[in-house]
């Protein structure tokens, strides 16, 4: 997945970011939804919409540090409408879109998931090996935070070994490869082809797994830095107050968000060694992540794009018509 930027900021190109689906390619621009998929009988399925960013309605939300939160909201949105046309069409069956409420309550189950693995879990567990070695690892002792923040990571990368061991999952892995190699050839300038695609890398600095492990390790430097001001008992009970850091904690992720994608948006644009070498854990995640594509995967990679694009300028001429 690569998160699609909010603007073009006074650059040419039209800022596209992309997510790997089943047997297909979702490509996003600031008004265009496109997914391509590779229908059992080999012809290829697209789904192409009109997209209204929440940022048009509210331009507040372009700000920095507000706009973060928004691309990881869209990039959930966008992702799960993909993933869920995508396996209907990899089956061959009937396209029946999710309801307004269905989508809802995946976005909340996926996000009260990603809560429990990487907020609530890490902090039991961090509070469980203080209680099993006889350590006061309270949340003010920055040891608590590097461990909880290990923990997290680990389950992170753990989760992605494991699933990158199933057959589907490493098809999409190598779709994800393909949304890489084609986004690049795009931003180089080159003719949209299989040919010039075919040798541009697997790895891309604004990709969503760099972003999620950024976001993994931004928080042990902030949770580092906010805890030692929290009083260390606060309702005089255990297991209310540890509840009520896992809140503060669930609360901090927004600006960690916020924080990410500026970081993100920046290596983006300018050539920096330190942020490289801050993001470089995350372009070596991506080694997991992504396979390199066949010729027919990077087809449907280039028709989306295209066809974003050509979406996307369409748009462009409609609202210059007004």
């Amino acid at each position: 997945m690569i998160l699609n930027n909010d603007s073009n900021s006074g650059s040419d190109l039209i800022k596209v970011g992309g997510q790997a689906v089943i047997e297909g390619i979702m490509m996003r621009a600031p008004k265009t939804f496109t997914v391509v998929v590779r229908r059992p009988d080999g012809q290829l399925s697209v789904r192409e919409d009109r997209w209204y960013s929440p940022m048009e309605k509210w331009p507040l939300l372009k700000k920095p540090f507000l706009r973060g939160c928004v691309v990881l909201y869209e990039a959930l949105f966008n992702g799960i409408q993909a993933l869920t046309y995508s396996a209907q069409e990899a089956l061959g069956e009937e396209e029946e879109r999710l309801s307004p409420l269905a989508l809802a309550g995946t976005i909340a189950f996926a996000l009260g998931g990603a809560v429990l693995l990487f907020v609530v879990i890490p902090h039991l567990a961090t509070l469980g090996i203080g209680a099993l070695t006889g350590t006061d690892l309270g949340v003010r002792n920055v040891w608590f935070h590097i461990i909880d923040g290990i923990i997290k990571v680990s389950i992170f990368i753990g989760y992605i070994g494991l699933i990158s061991m199933l057959k589907d999952i490493r098809r999409v892995f190598q779709y994800h490869g393909a949304e890489h190699k084609s986004i690049h050839a795009y931003e180089k300038g080159e003719e949209l082809t299989v040919e010039n695609a075919r040798k541009y890398p697997t790895l891309h600095a604004r990709c969503g797994t760099a972003f999620i492990l950024l976001v993994l390790m931004l928080s042990i430097f902030l949770f580092t830095i906010v805890f030692p001001f929290v009083p260390k008992e606060i309702f005089g009970n255990r297991i209310v107050t540890n509840i009520f850091f896992i809140l503060i904690k669930i609360a901090l992720l927004p600006p960690i968000a916020g924080i990410s994608y500026e970081l993100i948006r920046f290596a983006d644009k300018r050539q920096n060694s330190v942020i490289s070498l801050i993001l470089s854990p995350g372009m070596w995640l991506q080694k997991l992540t992504t396979r390199e594509p066949s010729d027919d995967q990077l087809e449907v990679a280039i028709v989306a794009l295209k066809r974003t694009l050509e979406k996307e300028g369409h748009w462009a001429e409609l609202k210059g018509s007004i």
